[in-house]
C-alpha cells in the first residue's frame, strides 16, 4: 500500500494593497516532488479549496524548472471541508508562504486535522511558515498541541530580515513560545529541523528538504 500525504497550503495572497504573497513554492514543490518520487499519494488541500497562490518572491530566473513545474498542482485544490478525517492518510504536510500566517490559524478544519493526525500518533511536519497552523491546534484536553513540544519555524529575527515583521498578523516564533512550544533556533537561513514525537517541524526554506526526508525516514 502506498503512503498517503495530505499536504495543506494557504489561499491567502495579499499582505497589503500592492504586497502579494501566498505559498513559498519550494517548500510545497520540494516536498511534494520527493514524496512522489516515493510512491507516496499526495493530496494537496486548503481552506478554500481551489487555486492556491504563490508568491511572487519565492520565484525567479534561477528557480529550477522541476519547481516551477510543481505549481500546476496548485491550481485546483480540495477544500479542507472535503477531508473526512485523518483516515487513509499517514501524514500531513504544511509547507510555508506568508500566507500561512492569515487563514491556516483560524481554520477549524484544519485544526481538527491536526489533533486527529496527532492523536493517532501519525506524522504532523510544517516548516517555516507553515507551522502557522499549527498555532490554533488543540489537543483533546483542551491543551494547545505545541505545548511542551519541541518546535522550529520561521524565527523573529529571520522576519526582522524580511522586514515584515511589523505587517503581519503575529510573529511566529514569538507566538509558538507564548503556547508553551520549547522553540529551538538556528542561526538566520540555517538549515535545521525538530523532531519531538510524530511532529517534525523546519525553520525556514532552506530546511524544506530536511524536514521532508524527516517524513520519509519515518514513514519508510
Amino acid at each position: 500500500m502506498a503512503k498517503k500525504i495530505l499536504i495543506v497550503v494557504t489561499n491567502h495572497a495579499e499582505i497589503q494593497a500592492g504586497k502579494k504573497t501566498g505559498i513559498w513554492l519550494s517548500e510545497f514543490a520540494e516536498a511534494y516532488i520527493e514524496f512522489t518520487k516515493k510512491g507516496y499519494e499526495v493530496t494537496v488541500a486548503s481552506p478554500l479549496g481551489g487555486k492556491a497562490p504563490v508568491d511572487p518572491g519565492s520565484v525567479d530566473e534561477s528557480t529550477p524548472q522541476e519547481i516551477l513545474d510543481a505549481e500546476k498542482y496548485l491550481q485546483n485544490t480540495l477544500k479542507l471541508d472535503e477531508i473526512n478525517s485523518h483516515e487513509g492518510f499517514d501524514a500531513i504536510f504544511l509547507p510555508g508562504g506568508h500566507g500561512t500566517m492569515y487563514d491556516l490559524p483560524g481554520s477549524q478544519k484544519l485544526q481538527e486535522l491536526l489533533r486527529d493526525f496527532y492523536e493517532a500518533d501519525k506524522l504532523v511536519a510544517a516548516v517555516c511558515h507553515g507551522p502557522a497552523g499549527l498555532v490554533g491546534a488543540t489537543l483533546s484536553n483542551g491543551q494547545p498541541l505545541v505545548a511542551g513540544k519541541r518546535v522550529n519555524a520561521f524565527t523573529d529575527r529571520e522576519e526582522g530580515d524580511t522586514g515584515l515583521s511589523q505587517k503581519l498578523p503575529f510573529l511566529l516564533e514569538s507566538k509558538l513560545r507564548d503556547l508553551g512550544a520549547i522553540f529551538v533556533a538556528a542561526p538566520n537561513w540555517n538549515t535545521h529541523y525538530e523532531v519531538d514525537g510524530n511532529l517534525i517541524t523546519g525553520q525556514n526554506p532552506q530546511s524544506t528538504l530536511a524536514v521532508t526526508q524527516a517524513v520519509i525516514e519515518t514513514l519508510g
